[in-house]
This record gives C-alpha cells, sequence and structure tokens, in this order.
C-alpha cells in the first residue's frame, strides 16, 4: 500500500475509497495531492482487487480549489518553486490528474460531500458517475480569480452539459447548488449527507459486482476513447479488435456457462493482466 500524504485510502469489498484529508484547509489542492492523485490510480490500477474508486473529502468539502497560500503568485509558474513542478515548469497539474483518470482501468465515482471549486469541480469531470450531498456547491471560478479553465474541462465540460451550460458557469464564475449541477446533468443523484458515501458504494457495485473486470476496463476506455475519435469507423476498427479478443477469453466461456446454469459467474480474467494490446488508447505526448 502506498503512502499518501493528503488523502487516506480503504480497500474493502472490491472498492478502493479514497478521501482527502486536510478538512482543515477545505482540502485544497497543492503539489502534494497532485502526487498522490498519480499514484493512487497507479496503485488501483494494478490491485486485481479493485472493481471500482471512489473519491470524496472529509469535512465540509471535497475540495475547495488550489491553496492560494502563494498569494498572488500561486499561479505564476515562472515564480514558483521547481520542486513542485510534476511533469514540467509549464505544465497544469490539474490536467496530468484528469488524465490520468481518464486512463483508468476501473470506474470512478465522485461522491462529493461539500464544496467542489475550481480543480474540486474539474478533477470530477472525467469520472464516470458522480454523486452529492444535497447541501453540496460547485464552482468554475477561474475566470473570478484571474485565470482560465484548466485540468482539460474545456474538453470534458461541455460534453457533460453542454456548451450553453459550460459557457455560463465559467464565463460568470458563479458558485451554484447541487440541484442545479443536478439538473444540468454535472451530477446524477443528490443524497443527505450522511448517506453519500453509502450511495456511492451502492452504485460502485451496481456498476461492477456481476461483471467481468476485464470487459468494464474496456468499456470504460472505449466509451472515453470514442469522445476523441472523428468517424464511427475509427471506433468500428478498435472495437472489432477489441470484442475478438474477448470472444476467445476464459471469461467469455464463464460467463456463458453461467448465464446458461443460471448461476453467478466467477470470471478468471483479471486486469490488468487479462487486458489485450491496448495501443489504441495511448495517450499522446504533452510535447
Amino acid at each position: 500500500m502506498a503512502d499518501f500524504n493528503t488523502l487516506d485510502l480503504e480497500i474493502d469489498n472490491g472498492l478502493a475509497v479514497a478521501t482527502f484529508n486536510r478538512p482543515d484547509k477545505m482540502n485544497t489542492f497543492n503539489p502534494a495531492m497532485i502526487a498522490d492523485l498519480l499514484a493512487l490510480f497507479d496503485l488501483t490500477d494494478a490491485d486485481d482487487a479493485v472493481r471500482a474508486v471512489i473519491l470524496t473529502g472529509s469535512g465540509r468539502a471535497f475540495c475547495a480549489g488550489a491553496d492560494l497560500g502563494g498569494g498572488g503568485e500561486t499561479f505564476d509558474y515562472d515564480k514558483r518553486q521547481r520542486a513542485d513542478d510534476i511533469g514540467g515548469p509549464d505544465r497544469d497539474g490539474g490536467g496530468m490528474v484528469t488524465l490520468r483518470i481518464f486512463r483508468s482501468l476501473k470506474p470512478v465515482i465522485a461522491a462529493s460531500n461539500g464544496a467542489a471549486v475550481g480543480i474540486g469541480a474539474t478533477m470530477q469531470l472525467p469520472m464516470d458517475w458522480r454523486v452529492a450531498a444535497e447541501d453540496s456547491r460547485y464552482g468554475f471560478v477561474f475566470s473570478r480569480r484571474g485565470v482560465t479553465p484548466e485540468a482539460c474541462s474545456g474538453w470534458f465540460l461541455p460534453r457533460l452539459v453542454g456548451m450553453p451550460k459550460a459557457l455560463d458557469w465559467t464565463y460568470s464564475g458563479r458558485v451554484f447548488g447541487a440541484q442545479e449541477a443536478l439538473e444540468a446533468g454535472l451530477v446524477q443523484s443528490l443524497h443527505p449527507a450522511d448517506g453519500l458515501l453509502d450511495a456511492a458504494k451502492e452504485k460502485a457495485l451496481e456498476m461492477t459486482a456481476s461483471s467481468a473486470p476485464v470487459s468494464v476496463a474496456l468499456a470504460r476506455q472505449l466509451m472515453w476513447q470514442g469522445q476523441t475519435m472523428a468517424h464511427p469507423m475509427d471506433m468500428h476498427r478498435v472495437d472489432s479488435r477489441v470484442f475478438a479478443s474477448r470472444g476467445r477469453s476464459a471469461d467469455v466461456r464463464e460467463g456463458i456457462a453461467a448465464f446458461k446454469e443460471k448461476r453467478e459467474a466467477s470470471y478468471p480474467d483479471t486486469v490488468p493482466e487479462g487486458l489485450p494490446d491496448m495501443d489504441w488508447a495511448r495517450e499522446p505526448s504533452f510535447e
């Protein structure tokens, strides 16, 4: 188990629950959190026992945006400490996190327990399902801090909520409530605060408990990578090969046998060992 500075991790019943553990700082985002999140998804991808990942916060916030302890130089890449740089001095660390979540082999669910502002909102965009406490609040507040949307949110946000709503939220930088987030499709359900994590776990198990883990990992990548493709033929080339590889797998034999015998399946293939070649999902370089 990796040692984390900014989050606590519990793995049980196939679910990895990672909780930001800086409630006194409203779980604000800093270089240590970048490193922890990158390491978290490396760990969960490699762990056969993990079927899904849930990310949540402690205290009153999921993540209240960037740690502004650096004052007016917080976002000045020329003046920040080079020791804090992950991926190079000009690369947005929030974008590295969202791209790592995009590549996750396991489904990822956000359980937003309070304020989700700035990177606290944008890091949720590449997650597969978002549940929120009824009193949670969101804000794409960049224009009110003199900066711009980051963490690849210009790609993710319009795809999730449509261009007009994305423009409204990013132009105004206003903070809005959970009900507006639900109506726009940013979150999928609202829950009392004391039932939020249970709801996230229930959804994670509903998504994964009866499914072949390798099939889920591939479906996740097909759906997300499909958003980058220019023509359905591009997907046809990929999913034909992926489907053929699965058709030869031990999972298929077990899945069909379990269906015919009216029992729960026990899929032998594991993630990541059982994955076929995924060259088609390779991330382009930053340069």
